[in-house]
């Protein structure tokens, strides 16, 4: 099997890199350290985006009706792999390119699509997902925020938590009970609402993982019009299903992992630290971690190339990621030693990120279990 890229690709990814080289200012680094939902870090990735949509570039995947190229998925993969390598400039609008974008092309109405994916296209608009709720976490069939149809518009009524990027999002992709007396996967349904809607009230988390990362996201008969609901009416599992399959291996954190490594043998040899025989045991079981991760994820991305239905290959995928950004941030703490423990610092920073990975999109063990039904065939309890 052939791993190795096209000449056009490695000359897309050279052009990239060398875009970066010169779009990312001297202080990137130091705005990185914040995190994605950071006041800096959203502001700088503002304009960035609308840069790399200039170019083409931000949504050159998608097709043409939707502002983008039809290049193929692959393409996507370099810009997610070049981004995460340096701390994801493009803040949280990753996730608006990734999958909320094609949930819209695919069950969105022609109003929802003219109004919402031009936006998106150029880099104009933040979003934030309205999953996890106080009582049910990474058990989405478990919400019990209500929406209740009245006339032309649902009031909607409860919580959310550990959202990401709701202090700057302009709409909320949110998961509601549509059917109060429906259980689990049942009655759900999508609203695509606007942030600005009276009723609608964000409070920060205070967190180690970075500057207004998450949020608690309150309801209090908010009124939303009909219109804003994506899909039909209490069939929303099957839209955030569909969602959930680009997102698990959206974001390319095996890529900011393997360059964390390269930094650490960097900085073991110039130590003398591989001298210690275990050393470079350890770097070399990192480094089969991180490779074993992207090629679970290429995996994925080549059935994408070629039409194939979204199977469980993402959950698997998305595990082999989370255990490279844990176990290379679980060694820059080991061979950094007590400057790890710096806010900050290169280790820090490493082991803040690494502490998301585990439970965004589902957490690691909704996945194994996942995993275990879907591909293992065994029996749920």
């Amino acid at each position: 099997m052939e791993f190795g890229w096209s000449d056009d690709d490695l000359a897309f990814r050279a052009e990239l890199r060398a875009w970066l080289g010169v779009e990312l200012p001297p202080d990137w680094d130091e705005i990185a350290k914040g995190g994605p939902g950071s006041d800096q870090q959203v502001a700088f990735s503002r304009r960035f985006c609308a840069a790399l949509a200039a170019r083409g570039w931000l949504t050159q995947h998608w097709p043409t009706a939707f502002g983008g190229r039809d290049a193929p998925p692959w393409r996507h993969a370099i810009v997610g792999e070049e981004m995460w390598a340096r701390g994801e400039p493009r803040g949280p609008q990753y996730m608006n390119v990734n999958w909320i974008g094609p949930a819209i092309m695919r069950y969105g109405s022609e109003e929802q699509k003219r109004l919402h994916l031009p936006r998106i296209s150029r880099g104009e608009i933040f979003w934030c997902q309205g999953f996890s709720e106080p009582e049910a976490g990474s058990d989405l069939a478990a919400l019990r925020t209500l929406a209740t149809l009245e006339g032309e518009a649902y009031v909607v009524n409860g919580s959310k938590i550990w959202t990401s990027y709701a202090n700057h999002a302009d709409f909320c992709f949110l998961l509601v009970r549509t059917d109060p007396a429906s259980k689990r996967q049942h009655g759900i349904s999508v609203l695509l609402v606007p942030m600005e809607t009276p009723g609608v009230t964000v409070r920060e988390i205070p967190s180690v993982v970075g500057d207004r990362y998450f949020h608690e996201v309150f309801f209090s008969d908010a009124r939303v019009p009909a219109s804003c609901r994506l899909g039909p009416e209490g069939e929303g599992w099957d839209v955030v299903s569909y969602a959930l399959q680009f997102e698990r291996v959206g974001a390319a954190r095996y890529a900011r992992a393997a360059l964390t490594l390269d930094v650490l043998a960097e900085r073991a040899q110039s130590s003398g630290l591989l001298g210690d025989p275990t050393v470079p045991e350890k770097l070399g079981e990192a480094r089969a971690v991180c490779e074993a991760a992207r090629l679970l994820s290429y995996r994925v991305i080549d059935q994408r190339a070629h039409g194939l239905p979204p199977s469980a290959d993402t959950n698997v995928a998305r595990v082999a990621g989370t255990l490279a950004e844990r176990v290379v941030s679980e060694l820059a703490l080991e061979l950094f030693g007590p400057d790890a423990l710096e806010y900050g610092s290169f280790a820090d920073a490493q082991f803040r990120l690494a502490m998301t990975a585990g439970v965004a999109v589902g957490t690691t063990e909704v996945n194994l279990n996942l995993i275990a039904s879907r591909v293992l065939g065994l029996p749920r309890e």
